[in-house]
């Protein structure tokens, strides 16, 4: 009884023992599984890549030129000194944008700033282009502008004007959108980054436009810098600028924005038309890097991609430097600033500074790396010119979309190299396989003006739906 009691109770031992044994095993699996991931079958789950519905394309141009103080009881009230000529191309095929007016706000009978709309063909966004240019002669204005209609951003950066005496520079702010956008003006100047008051919560109701002179954010900026960023809507920024020396006007000019900051920027095409010498510059580059302080190398290269001048810029962080180039002689050129942190860069060009000159302010221009519209409004004298800043050879496709013959123009590395085009017409610019930059510009006596070619507007990226 007692032998088989025993037995029992070791046969009951030997199960609690077996049974540890496999809870051990069974834990120490379970640890190693987590450990080392479970071998087993992971279902994925079940997703759909959908194509957004390409929007409408928006572009919006800068207007008119505007005159500030013309009635001398009221110095602040703004009125139109000249109306802008607007040019408008689309892809062969492409649907016609509608044209309408984004009001100015403060300006009686103002035709105001142009809003280009094209609705998309089926799942493509359309593809158009929009240029504007205005001449103006009168006692407080003078001069030849030209502008790029161009989208609204979230932020930009207008590099130019100044708010010395003789200057009437004017922020242009418009809001083609159908929400209000609050926007905020940085301004970076000779005591470094501020926010004015003036400058601070601006609103842009929908499908308006606000004009905000530069000198009441800052007085006496020789080289000021303005950081535009919006809220609620996207922005289209501009600046127009003049200049009168003792009662002698100097010239106007609308430039358009910087899209953003980078360690590298190109100013393509930059258009010399005077010979060195003078007591005044007539060629002067603006630089600013907003964040970091560093040295900025700036090298100018002609038409064949020859250096001809190089200079280093010690940069500090938020206040702007600029560099005098006038032993340049007539030509082209373009001018690349490279530093160790981002930066912003503009040319400005003069023909002089006597009665009856005028002046324009060439900006960095980003990459193309595919085909985009140019529409190049009317002008004396327009050229699109290429620069191939890269190691490859470049080959670039420019045709007129309204007919006739296309040029295959091949620009090594370095070069810059020149088209001359008709004014009023859209031209089709492919870069092949070696992204470019490239700008419009315009030249005779006592008018300059230019303006950068933007990438078109891209469809937005697939994304993938998880039901």
């Amino acid at each position: 009884m007692s032998d088989n009691r025993a037995f029992r109770i070791a046969g009951t031992g030997a199960r609690l023992l077996g049974g540890a044994v496999v809870a051990v095993v069974a834990v120490a699996a379970t640890v190693a599984g987590v450990a080392f991931g479970w071998p087993g079958h992971a279902p994925s789950p079940v997703s759909v890549t959908v194509a957004p519905a390409p929007a409408a394309t928006v572009l919006t141009c800068a207007g008119p030129l505007l005159a500030l103080g013309r009635d001398s009881a009221a110095a602040s009230q703004l009125s139109v000194a000249a109306d802008a000529d607007v040019t408008v191309g689309v892809a062969p095929g492409g649907p016609a944008p509608r044209e309408d007016a984004v009001t100015t706000t403060g300006v009686d009978a103002s035709p105001g700033a142009t809003r280009l709309t094209a609705a998309p063909k089926g799942r493509s966004r359309a593809d158009i282009a929009g240029a504007t240019s205005a001449t103006v002669a009168a006692e407080d204005l003078r001069g030849f502008a030209a502008s790029a209609c161009a989208p609204g951003l979230t932020e930009s950066w207008l590099v130019g004007g100044a708010t010395t005496t003789g200057s009437a520079d004017l922020v242009l702010l418009a809001n083609p959108g159908t929400v209000a956008a609050t926007v905020d003006l940085t301004v970076y100047g000779a005591q470094g980054r501020q926010v004015p008051p003036g400058g601070s919560g601006i609103v842009v109701p929908a499908g308006t436009q606000r004009v905000v002179p530069l000198a009441g954010l800052v007085l006496g900026e020789e080289a000021p810098v303005v950081r535009v960023t919006a809220s609620g809507a996207p922005v289209q920024a501009a600046l127009q600028s003049s200049i009168t020396r003792t009662l002698v006007t100097g010239g106007v000019d609308q430039e358009g924005a910087i899209v953003g900051s980078a360690r590298s920027q190109v100013v393509p095409g930059v258009r010399v038309t005077v010979a060195p010498g003078g007591n005044e510059p007539t060629t002067v580059a603006r630089l600013l890097a907003p964040a970091a302080s560093t040295t900025a190398t700036l090298t100018v290269t002609d038409a064949g991609g020859k250096e001809v001048m190089t200079r280093q810029v010690p940069l500090t962080a938020g206040a702007p430097a600029e560099v005098e180039l006038d032993a340049l002689p007539r030509g082209v050129y373009s001018v690349t600033a490279t530093a160790g942190a981002p930066l912003v860069a503009a040319v400005w060009q003069a023909t002089g500074s006597g009665a009856g000159s005028d002046f324009a302010w060439f900006t960095a221009a980003p990459a193309l790396s595919a085909a985009t519209l140019v529409a190049v409004p009317s002008g004396p004298s327009p050229q699109i010119a290429v620069a191939n800043t890269g190691a490859d050879a470049a080959t670039v496709t420019l045709e007129p979309v309204d007919g006739g013959s296309s040029r295959r123009i091949l620009v090594d590395p370095g070069e810059t190299v020149t088209a001359s085009v008709t004014a009023g017409a859209t031209y089709r610019l492919d870069p092949g396989k070696t992204p470019v930059t490239a700008s419009v510009s315009f030249a005779a006596q006592g008018a300059l003006a230019a303006f950068s070619i933007w990438p078109a507007l891209g469809t937005s990226a697939p994304i993938r739906v998880y039901p």
